[in-house]
């Protein structure tokens, strides 16, 4: 096995196991890890909607970007890069951050979920691959969203150096930076435990390209010879061991934490996230890790990511335990629409 199939290894080991146990040490059940989670918390935090239960920095997320930030540098890959279709990528972020929304979580957060018992999280999955193959298969009839070439230094940089202010409101909260009290925000790990792994996460994930979305493009592909097929069972692995060796597994589908049961939602949202993930190269996490590495298109969807976590709260999109709001029903075929015109426009109608 070459080094490099073990650090996917490693990389995921690490995130099933951390996924877990930031729960365990303070994080909301079953959200130990979870992107879009962490974008809405961080958007309420500054001020960018008012769900007082929603608002607190995570500190994870600065980790993320900056662990890959530092990886990159060490390995002598940060390269500054871009200039592919921006304000597509930015709605393109937004749309993931809409997609899970209606389901509650990120694909990591999907997996967490399916590895501590939940069953609602299947039908997002068979979402989440279906998403991933329509993808591949407009990709192989010439969806392209462009080429990129190498760009500014300065573009490179701008989204590593928003995340660095973070990094520091995090570490000394600004009067403005606000924290709920109440509510799943008010639930967290030790912040420095948080950055600790997020630096950690983002670090080990920038070296082994590990993505859930990437993952199941690959396996899709190339079946058992897929490189990250053995980091995708490792952290499921990983994450069911220590679901059962902390007592959070529960077997069921019902009375499982911010779960709800409009299937039908839930497969959709996943469905826009794997879809628009193969479209833009990689999952919401990925995007931020890509980000670290100096690639501006990556910075557009995080961006737009920001804005989505933002929206989904401020236009009461986001769907809660109690069901998927007709906003968000709305919101998950406008994000649809967003896939399919994205699709029939960026076609090279010269590939067979």
């Amino acid at each position: 096995m070459s080094r490099h199939s073990w650090i996917i290894i490693i990389t995921g080991i690490s995130m099933g196991l951390l996924g877990v146990l930031l729960s365990v040490w303070g994080n909301p059940e079953n959200s130990g890890i979870c992107i879009s989670c962490f974008m809405e918390n961080s958007a309420g935090a500054l001020g960018l909607h008012g769900n007082a239960r929603l608002q607190y920095l995570r500190p994870e997320l600065p980790g993320f970007v900056l662990g890959a930030v530092l990886s990159a540098f060490a390995a002598g890959e940060f390269r500054p890069r871009g200039g592919n279709a921006p304000v597509l990528r930015l709605f393109s972020g937004l749309f993931l951050i809409v997609g899970c929304a209606i389901f509650v979580g990120c694909p990591i957060k999907m997996l967490l979920r399916l590895c501590a018992g939940d069953l609602t999280a299947l039908i997002a999955a068979a979402g989440l691959v279906s998403g991933v193959w329509i993808g591949l298969q407009l990709l192989a009839r010439g969806v392209d969203l462009g080429p990129q070439q190498e760009t500014n230094s300065v573009n490179g940089f701008l989204i590593p150096l928003l995340f660095v202010l973070l990094f520091i409101f995090v570490i000394i909260p600004p009067p403005f930076v606000i924290a709920s009290t109440e509510g799943s925000s008010s639930r967290h790990a030790p912040v420095f435990i948080s950055l600790a792994s997020g630096l950690f996460i983002g670090a080990i994930a920038q070296r082994s390209r590990f993505c859930i979305t990437g993952s199941l493009r690959d396996i899709i592909l190339m079946g058992k010879r897929a490189p990250q097929l053995a980091g995708f069972a490792a952290f499921a692995v990983s994450a069911i061991i220590v679901s059962i060796a902390t007592g959070g597994m529960r077997v069921s589908l019902y009375g499982q934490p911010g779960a709800h049961l409009e299937h039908f939602w839930s497969f959709l949202g996943m469905l826009l996230v794997g879809w628009i993930s193969v479209m833009i190269g990689g999952c919401p996490f990925r995007q931020l890790v890509k980000a670290g590495e100096g690639d501006a298109d990556a910075g557009m969807a995080v961006a737009g990511m920001f804005l989505g976590g933002a929206l989904v709260q401020s236009w009461g999109i986001a769907a809660t335990a109690a069901g998927v709001p007709n906003s968000g029903k709305v919101a998950a075929l406008a994000g649809i629409a967003f896939a399919l015109l994205v699709s029939l426009f960026f076609r090279n109608r010269s590939t067979n």
